[in-house]
């Protein structure tokens, strides 16, 4: 999860981007006024910035254009703005804005903008490993009855490698699921519904709010029956 600095005087929409991008997993840090987004910028250099363009004393178009022209721009910015054009638009973006957001925000299009602006903010992956000689492929075994591989046998191997294994990768609850029926009614939904959120819980990875728009469910009445369910919300957020 990254973190992200969130740049607007507006009190209710600073509040709104906090606790949508918080229920991402994602750390945020508020500032008022491009004062607050100077010292918050240098103290915990953040991932990404959302930065408001009609700002009292300072607007973002020029905080923007100073920390391009100092050599500050280390994060993408998108800007946001309630009265923004077709030209102040191409101006953030001449001077280094990723991405423009028009208020007021939908959630779809504030979730797209930040991810599409992390995923390139990345750095590049490491090449893949070249296979030493005397590893061919068919050295990669799978033991009958084993769930593990094994790695190792005839292609030239020294035999203190020949037994290493790789644990395969946990992807989640399964879609499809077996359950036993022959019990009373309320514990067969509570086993139905638990499993049915720690589904969906895993397949957003662990984003609240994209779980409540995909079950249907107001994020306050989902947190309730997490709750109640005994669904461990935290452990759906850390990295399978």
């Amino acid at each position: 999860m990254a973190t992200i600095l969130v740049v607007d005087d507006e009190l209710g929409i600073r509040g709104l981007l906090s606790e949508i991008l918080g229920d991402e997993g994602h750390t945020v840090e508020l500032a008022e006024n491009a004062a607050q987004a100077r010292a918050a910028r240098e103290r915990m250099r953040p991932d990404l910035v959302l930065l408001d363009i009609w700002m009292p004393d300072v607007d973002g178009i020029t905080l923007l254009k100073e920390w391009s022209g100092a050599g500050l721009l280390t994060m993408p910015v998108v800007m946001m703005s309630g009265h923004g054009t077709i030209d102040t638009a191409v101006e953030a973006t001449k001077h280094g804005a990723m991405a423009f957001l028009e208020k007021p925000i939908t959630l779809q299009k504030l979730l797209r903008s930040v991810d599409q602006a992390l995923q390139r903010n990345q750095p590049r992956p490491a090449p893949a490993p070249v296979m030493a000689p005397g590893w061919p492929r068919s050295d990669v075994l799978l033991p009958a009855g084993a769930g593990n591989v094994a790695l190792g046998g005839n292609g030239g191997a020294p035999a203190a490698h020949a037994q290493h294994y790789l644990t395969p990768a946990y992807s989640g609850p399964s879609a499809e699921q077996l359950f036993d029926l022959d019990r009373p009614l309320r514990e067969a939904r509570d086993a139905f519904e638990r499993s049915y959120f720690e589904f969906h819980l895993a397949r957003e990875n662990g984003s609240m709010t994209r779980v409540a728009e995909k079950t249907g469910l107001e994020r306050t009445h989902l947190y309730r029956k997490l709750k109640q369910l005994g669904v461990d919300i935290g452990r759906a957020k850390r990295p399978l």
